[in-house]
């Protein structure tokens, strides 16, 4: 696999604050991998997500350190038009992604596509396929503004996914989201895996993320403290020294092995926890 997203010693600040967001990024994103980032609240998931999109600074200002490249170019020589159909953003916030003057989610998704000047025949059958790939053909006709929140993330999805990005960054998801419509939306994120996508996504409910994700970034006060697989970066306690939220079934692993009563390896999933515990018990 290739590396299409590398930062090399990356600071960031945002205007009008003396002190750095994110400070001394280093790491390198493969072509086809889902990275979940994880962290306490301030502690730079969110800046590190939009400096992948060029938002920080493009957008949002402020004074940009170090190098982000995007598929081997810097950031900074990357087009704004080039760069959206590079990588599509999910915004924490559906409400906030929907442009507002579109009347029919089956014009809300095709929006992005009509801006690229996408023949109408191919739109037409872009927005079917996409939309029924995340169960919303049944609201095409609905206004955007009048979704749940749960229905709104789900366009919000499909008018990212109609341009076919080959990345796709994603900031929290699932923060207004009830356990059903969550385990929805990681459905999809399984669906972009399968595509072959790269897809980051900030999250705090880690138990889906290390569930989901080939590979976990944490971070804390603006820094990355562990990258590797779940296993590793989960069992890694630095991220409880900094208050790093870890899957409920690595915090009983913890707690087992302070017991003298350890598991033979680090467990991430619920389904990896139960065959570990009927292990121990049948003496194995």
């Amino acid at each position: 696999m290739g590396v299409c997203i590398e930062f090399q010693d990356v600071s960031y600040a945002y205007p009008l604050t003396r002190k750095a967001a994110v400070r001394h990024l280093n790491c390198q994103l493969e072509t086809g991998k889902c990275y979940g980032v994880i962290g306490p609240n301030a502690g730079g998931k969110t800046t590190f997500c939009n400096l992948m999109r060029g938002l920080c600074p493009n957008f949002y200002g402020g004074i940009l350190k170090g190098t982000v490249l995007i598929n081997g170019k810097d950031l900074l020589e990357w087009e704004e038009e080039e760069l959206s159909v590079q990588i599509g953003y999910v915004f924490q916030d559906p409400f906030a992604q929907v442009s507002g003057i579109k009347e029919t989610v089956f014009e809300e998704i095709g929006m992005g596509m009509e801006n690229l000047g996408v023949e109408a025949e191919e739109m037409i059958t872009r927005i079917v396929e996409i939309a029924k790939m995340v169960h919303v053909d049944t609201l095409l006709q609905k206004n955007p503004l009048a979704l749940s929140g749960g229905q709104c993330q789900r366009v919000a999805f499909a008018s990212i996914l109609a341009l076919n990005s080959d990345i796709i960054v994603i900031d929290e998801p699932t923060s207004q989201l009830d356990p059903e419509a969550s385990n929805d939306v990681f459905e999809i994120i399984d669906l972009l895996k399968k595509q072959g996508k790269t897809v980051i996504i900030a999250e705090h409910k880690v138990d889906l993320l290390a569930e989901y994700c080939d590979e976990i970034i944490a971070t804390a006060d603006g820094s990355i403290i562990a990258q590797g697989s779940a296993e590793d970066v989960f069992a890694d306690p630095v991220l409880r020294e900094k208050g790093v939220r870890i899957p409920q079934v690595v915090s009983l692993a913890v707690e087992m092995e302070k017991a003298g009563k350890p598991f033979r390896s680090m467990p991430i999933t619920t389904e990896e926890t139960i065959r570990m515990l009927k292990e121990k018990k049948e003496g194995k």
